[in-house]
Order: C-alpha cells, then structure tokens, then sequence
C-alpha cells in the first residue's frame, strides 16, 4: 500500500500552516489584541457632561472590555452612546468618547464596516472641538489606525500611528502608557510587514515603559511579551520565544484568569510556535485547552471553535491518534453542514479529511463515499481543476491501490494526468 503524506491531506481555514495543508491561513502576528485601551477620557474643559449614569455604563463597557466578554461589552457601550446623545447631542466630546469605545470593541469582534465611521466621526468631534493635539483625537487616531492595520491597509495606517505617537509624547512626555501604547502598535505594523528589525527595537521600548509605569504584571506587558515572542517565532528564534511566550501566559492567568480570551490567544501562538518545531506532543494538549477555553466563552458554532476542532483532529491524524481525530472530525462536520449546508467546500473538506482518517484505518467501506461526496462538492464549487479536486482524486487513487481496485486507481490517474495537462 502506498503510504498517504500529509500533502495529501488539507485542512480548512487552520490557524497553523501544517505540510499537510493546501490552505495556508496561518496564525496573523497580533493574535493577542494590542494594549489600545477604551478611552474614557476627562471632558472638564465643558461644563456640561453625559452624566453619571453615562459614567456608570462606560465603568461597566471597560470592566466587561477587560474580562474578555467583548460582545456584552458592545451592548453596553451602546446604551452609553444613547445616554450621551441624549444628554449632550451628537457634537460632545462625551459622544465623541463613546463612538471610540464602540468602535473599538466592533474592532476586536472584527466588525470593521461598523467601526471604521465611528472612528472617523469620534475624530471630526475631538478635532473640531479641542484640535488636533488633544489626547483624544490621539486615541481615535491610533484606533482608527488599529482598524486600518488588521485590514491590510499598511501605508493609511502607519501616518496615523505615527501622528498618534506624536501627540502623545508632547502631551505626557516619552514615558507614559499612552506613548508604550503607540510605539507597541508602530512596532506591530512592522511586524505584520516582516519589517523584524524596525519593530524590535519599538517592542522593547514599549515593555521597558509599561514594566516601569505599570509594573511587570499588568496584562499590556502580557501583550507586548506575546508579539516579541511572535517576532523572534518568526526569525526561527525559538527558544527565546517560548521564554517571552511563557512570561506571557504566566501574567494572563494569573491577572486575567485561565478562560481569558488573551491566555487562549498566547495558548494558539505556542502551539504555532511547537508545530513550526515539529513538536507535535506539545502542541496537542495545548490546542486541547484552547479548545476547552473556546467552547467556554464563545458559542459551539463560533468559527473559533471550527477552526481548532479542525486543528486539534489534523494534529491528532499527525500522531496517529485516529481513536481521538474522528470524533472531532464528526463534531466539525456537522457544524459546518448545519451552519453552512451540505454542499459548502469547508464541508467538502472536512469529508475529505474524514475519509483519509477511514482509509488510513483500512476501513474503506466508510472512505469511498466520503471522498466520492467530497469530490462531487468541490469539482461544482470550485471546478475540476482546482488543486483540492486533484488532492481527493490522488487520495482515492491511493486508497483504490490499496483495495486492490486496480481499474479505478488508474482511471483516477487518468484524470489527474488530464487535469495538470490543463494547467
């Protein structure tokens, strides 16, 4: 029997790249957010304000911000921002306050069409009202920036970060959080660009501050220990980024508790780090307790959750543990059937996945109609020339070999042969 590599075998939408994967959606540098706190800033040069219940509401936005419950956060945040239109108008600094805060979750829930107008209005207010100067307008600078950054938009966030940068250091001097704040963030960019030798000097400076103003505990040193130990994973400096991932994780647990979504964001980033080793032992238990956190606090159809039951079985198949792999397949197929129906390509992948498993088990009663099905999904979604048809069609060539069904692994090979003549 011709033995199955794992280029044969594909995953979807995985946070890691593994050989055995076509689709390469690797783990994006800032998986744990940047230290870009809700603002919530004094409006004393008015002598009116939203008011205490207006108070009331952003304390609760920034408690649930801060444990992690971003959509409740977002609820919150909303009634905030009724309560200072109603109390203020739509032109208060106060309004201007609660459109960045909303905004700013809508931004970690990846909500970026909702965000991105907030920002710009919380700007028009700050600048019309206080100038360009005002820190402020400094933070809906630098959040707007954080928006442009996630969505690939480099060259329109850079100017903004660095504008941001600037007042900051002129309105509370080279030392403040603020300023760590902007210089994490600049360094960020950088590193989402592979600019390793612009962004490690900014990263280290930004940890001196924060350690200093802070102390070494607060979660923004988390934060900045996780991206510099992104950086180093990606110049194959592994071990000191296992050592700024651990300190990482150590203070997220201990100040944030074990469910945080910022301890589940280190926890994915080590497992990158192992799997980029071939660890593979490492990274199993690691991805198990991401997956338990997930399932936690997020809902058991969230694409999170998709996404590491994919991962966890594929790294399960790696260690051949096939007893562990299909029960995790068979939960994620039928997420991905209910949620996005029966013939979707990530549904097609999971059968496929599902059907090496079986015949890589010898159990090719359960692995021919799986593949036969997947085929049929992926060759009308994505045509029957796309590189995952020709995938399926090279494993069942294989399994075919296997059974002895000699006629059918050559026509298949046929195929293929027609298929890259095409090409």
């Amino acid at each position: 029997m011709t033995r199955i590599t794992l280029k044969a075998f594909f995953c979807t939408a995985a946070f890691f790249t593994l050989t055995a994967c076509l689709k390469n959606d690797t783990l994006q540098a800032e998986s744990s957010p940047r230290p870009a706190a809700i603002a919530a800033y004094p409006t004393a040069e008015l002598s009116d304000s939203a008011g205490i219940e207006w108070d009331t509401l952003n304390q609760t936005t920034r408690k649930l911000y801060s444990q992690g419950n971003y959509s409740k956060a977002a609820k919150v945040a909303r009634q905030a921002l009724s309560v200072a239109k109603r109390t203020v108008g739509p032109n208060h600094p106060d309004y201007a306050t609660s459109l960045n805060n909303l905004a700013f979750i809508y931004v970690n829930l990846g909500q970026f069409n909702q965000a991105e107008p907030m920002l710009q209005r919380s700007l028009a207010i700050y600048e019309k009202i206080f100038g360009s100067n005002h820190p402020g307008y400094a933070t809906s600078l630098n959040n707007l920036a954080d928006l442009y950054s996630r969505q690939g938009r480099y060259d329109d966030a850079e100017p903004l970060f660095r504008r941001s940068l600037g007042i900051r250091k002129k309105a509370f001097g080279p030392n403040h959080p603020d300023v760590a704040q902007s210089l994490n963030n600049l360094a960020k960019l950088y590193e989402d660009q592979g600019k390793y030798d612009d962004a490690e000097p900014l990263f280290q400076k930004s940890l001196n501050i924060v350690e200093k103003t802070l102390g070494p505990n607060h979660p923004n040193v988390a934060t900045i220990l996780n991206n510099l130990a992104f950086l180093y994973k990606a110049q194959k400096r592994y071990d000191k980024a296992a050592t700024f991932y651990q300190r990482s994780l150590t203070i997220s647990e201990k100040v944030l508790g074990s469910d945080h979504p910022h301890v589940a964001a280190t926890l994915n980033n080590f497992v990158v780090l192992y799997l980029a080793q071939g660890q593979f032992d490492r990274a199993q238990p690691l991805l198990q307790r991401l997956l338990v956190i997930q399932e936690k606090v997020l809902n058991p159809n969230h694409p999170d959750v998709v996404k590491s039951l994919n991962n966890l079985a594929i790294l399960n198949i790696i260690l051949g543990r096939f007893d562990k792999a299909e029960p995790l397949f068979q939960r994620l197929l039928a997420i991905e059937e209910k949620t996005l129906g029966p013939d979707h390509s990530d549904a097609a992948t999971s059968l496929n996945n599902l059907a090496y498993l079986y015949s890589q088990q010898g159990r090719y009663d359960k692995a021919e109609p799986m593949y036969q099905r997947a085929l049929s999904i992926l060759t009308k979604t994505l045509g029957p020339d796309h590189p995952k048809v020709v995938t399926i069609r090279n494993n069942m060539t294989v399994m075919y070999r296997a059974m002895n069904k000699t006629e059918e692994a050559e026509k298949m090979e046929m195929r293929i042969r027609a298929i890259k003549a095409r090409q």
